[in-house]
C-alpha cells in the first residue's frame, strides 16, 4: 500500500477511521433524541425539526410494513427530486428493513420499466408529477402499489422565494387501485416493527448504467453506506449540529444522498433543501440561512459565480465548498477563491464506492485533481492489460479497495467478476477509469478506458442509448459520442444512418428521443452519414468517429 500521500494529510486526523456498526437509520434516531427541537430540514422556507422528521419516518415505516408487506431485504423504488418526503421516504425503508432503490426522476416510463423489473421492487414512493410514467408498470409492469407525494404538502404558506409552478402544484393524487396518497400513509398510524437491519444488511441500491446497454444495480449495505457518511465531514468539516448544508445536488445520486443528506444527518446539521439548480435561490438560501456547505459541480459553481445579481447575495458564512463528477476549470475555481477566499476541493467516486474514495486534503488543495485516498483506502495504478502495478505518474487503470466498495452487481455474477481483481491478497474494483499517481500520492484522471459521457455531471453510458435509438423506426445504424459543450462539459450526439428510405430531420430525432428517455441522456445533436466506420470483424470504430469528433471541436 502507497503511504506517501501520508505526508499531506490533514492535520489532526488519524489515517483510518472506525464506522459505526449499526444501520443507517440509526444515525437519525440518535440525532432526534439528541437535538429534538433543532431544525433538520429547510425547504423553501418550510422548516421541520428533527423530532418532526423522525415522527414521520417512524408513521411512514409502519405504513411500509402494515399496509404494504414490506419485509427485510425487500427493495422498494424511490423517484421524486430533493424534497422534504425524499428524506422521511429514504429513511423509512431503511426503518423498514429494506433497501432503497434510488432513480433519477427524469427517466421515463421504459426505462423505469427496466428498474422495476431488474431490482424487484413492488413498491414505489413517487412525487405526483412523475406518477404517470409509473402508472403503466402497476400489475403489467411488475409494481404492485405506489405511493405519491406532493412537493407543496412541505411548502410554507407564504415564501419570497422563487418556487417552480411544478413544486407550487396541490396534491392531485388520482384514486386508482394500487395508489395511496401519501398523507394518508403517513397518518395511517401503524406502528412499525422493532428494527432489525445490521451493518451488513441490504441498504440502498443505486444504478449505474451499463457499457452493454442495461443499466446495473450496485449493491451497498449498511456498512458500506455507513462509511462515507461518517468519512465525508470527518476530513473536511467537522460533524457538529451547527452546520447548515446546501442540498442542491441531487440525492438520488451518491453525492447528494451521502454528502448533502446522509453526513448531514449523522451530524445533526441543517439541511437547506433545492430540488433544482435555480442560481437566484441558491444565493437566497446561503444569505437567509448562513449555509456552511455546500456541494455542487462545476456547472453550477460557472452558473452561479456569472450571476449578474451575485453582489447581492451574502455568501460569508461558507466554510467549505466541494465537489466532482468533472474537473473545476482553474479560471471558476480562482473567481470563487476571490469572492469567498476558498478553494474549491475536488474529489472522486462512483456508484459502485457510494461516494468519494479520493479527495483534496485542506491544507493541500490540488486543482483539476481527484485528491488522495480516503481513511482506510488502498488505491493504486495499474496496466489494464497486464495487471502490473505502475510507477508514479504512468497513465493506467485506477483500482481501489476500502470499505465503501460495493459488494457487486444485483443479478449479475458475471459483471462482478469482471469488475474486481486480486492485488497483493485484497480484493480491488476496477474502476474503468484511467489516470495516474504524482510523486506526492494524489491521483489524477485522464480518460475513460470505457466509453462514457459525462453530462453536467451525469454519466451517460453510449450503448444504453444507442439500444433504445435503434427503436426508432428510421435509424438503421447509430453511434453515440460525446460532443464538446460550453456548459454541460459534455453533450450526447448521435451519428446516424437511416434506413433507404426514411425521411426523418435531425429536429425529429431529437424530439423523439427525449420522449423515450431521460434528458440528460438523450442525444442533443444528430448527425447523418451514409455509413459507420466498422473494423474487419464488423464493430462500429466508434472511437475514430469520436477522435474525428473532438478534432473538428479542436478546429
Amino acid at each position: 500500500m502507497n503511504t506517501t500521500h501520508y505526508k499531506h494529510w490533514p492535520d489532526g486526523l488519524p489515517y483510518t477511521l472506525t464506522a459505526p456498526e449499526t444501520s443507517v437509520y440509526l444515525n437519525l434516531e440518535i440525532s432526534a433524541r439528541r437535538y429534538p427541537g433543532k431544525t433538520a430540514l429547510i425547504f423553501y422556507d418550510f422548516t421541520m425539526t428533527y423530532a418532526q422528521l423522525h415522527a414521520e419516518v417512524e408513521a411512514l415505516a409502519g405504513t411500509l410494513q402494515h399496509v404494504f408487506g414490506v419485509r427485510r431485504g425487500d427493495r422498494v423504488l424511490l423517484d421524486m427530486q430533493n424534497c422534504p418526503q425524499f428524506v422521511i421516504a429514504y429513511y423509512a425503508i431503511l426503518r423498514a428493513d429494506a433497501m432503497v432503490v434510488p432513480v433519477n426522476p427524469m427517466l421515463m416510463a421504459e426505462e423505469l420499466r427496466y428498474y422495476v423489473s431488474d431490482s424487484g421492487a413492488r413498491l414505489a414512493i413517487a412525487s405526483q408529477e412523475v406518477f404517470p410514467r409509473l402508472a403503466p408498470l402497476i400489475d403489467s409492469g411488475g409494481l404492485g402499489n405506489v405511493i405519491i407525494a406532493s412537493y407543496s404538502e412541505y411548502l410554507p404558506p407564504e415564501t419570497v422565494l422563487a418556487v417552480p409552478d411544478w413544486v407550487r402544484a396541490q396534491r392531485n393524487v388520482p384514486e386508482l387501485p394500487g395508489v395511496l396518497a401519501w398523507r394518508d400513509a403517513i397518518a395511517a398510524g401503524h406502528t412499525p416493527q422493532p428494527h432489525r437491519a445490521g451493518p451488513d444488511d441490504l441498504a440502498c441500491m443505486p444504478y449505474t448504467s451499463g457499457t452493454t446497454g442495461h443499466p446495473k444495480g450496485c449493491i451497498h449495505t449498511h456498512r458500506s453506506l455507513m462509511f462515507t457518511t461518517v468519512a465525508s465531514p470527518a476530513w473536511s468539516i467537522a460533524s457538529v449540529p451547527d452546520q447548515v448544508i446546501l442540498a442542491v445536488l441531487p440525492f438520488f445520486h451518491v453525492t447528494g444522498m451521502q454528502v448533502s443528506m446522509n453526513s448531514a444527518i449523522f451530524g445533526g446539521a441543517a439541511i437547506v433543501i433545492l430540488p433544482r439548480w435555480d442560481r437566484d435561490v441558491a444565493g437566497q438560501l446561503i444569505t437567509r440561512y448562513g449555509v456552511t456547505g455546500w456541494t455542487s459541480i462545476p456547472t453550477m459553481m460557472i452558473d452561479f459565480l456569472s450571476n449578474p445579481r451575485l453582489n447581492e447575495y451574502d455568501v460569508s458564512s461558507l466554510r467549505r465548498v466541494s465537489g466532482g463528477g468533472a474537473a473545476m476549470p482553474a479560471a471558476i475555481a480562482q473567481k470563487l477563491f476571490d469572492l469567498t477566499g476558498l478553494q474549491y476541493m475536488e474529489g472522486y467516486g462512483l456508484s459502485e464506492t457510494i461516494a468519494a474514495t479520493h479527495t483534496n486534503p485542506g491544507q493541500r488543495l490540488k486543482q483539476q485533481c481527484l485528491g488522495i485516498p480516503l481513511f482506510n483506502v488502498d488505491s493504486r495504478v495499474i496496466d489494464p492489460v497486464t495487471l502490473k502495478q505502475l510507477a508514479p505518474n504512468e497513465v493506467g487503470e485506477i483500482i481501489i479497495n476500502g470499505p465503501q466498495v460495493f459488494k457487486g452487481y444485483w443479478n449479475a455474477p458475471k459483471k462482478t467478476e469482471e469488475a474486481f481483481i486480486e492485488f497483493d491478497g485484497k480484493r480491488f474494483f476496477r474502476t474503468g477509469d484511467l489516470g495516474y499517481m504524482d510523486e506526492e500520492g494524489f491521483f489524477f484522471f485522464t480518460d475513460r478506458l470505457k466509453r462514457m459521457i459525462n453530462a453536467s455531471g451525469f454519466k451517460v453510458w453510449p450503448a444504453e442509448v444507442e439500444a433504445m435509438m435503434y427503436h426508432h423506426p428510421a435509424i438503421q445504424e447509430c453511434c453515440i459520442i460525446a460532443a464538446q459543450d460550453s456548459y454541460r462539459g459534455e453533450t450526447v450526439k448521435a451519428v446516424v444512418v437511416r434506413k433507404p428510405g426514411a425521411e426523418v430531420t435531425a429536429e425529429e430525432i431529437i424530439e423523439w428521443a427525449h420522449e423515450k428517455m431521460a434528458a440528460y441522456k438523450s442525444p442533443r445533436i444528430v448527425e447523418f452519414v451514409d455509413v459507420l466506420p466498422k473494423s474487419a470483424t464488423g464493430k462500429v470504430m466508434w472511437r475514430a468517429l469520436q477522435e474525428k469528433e473532438r478534432a473538428s471541436a479542436k478546429s
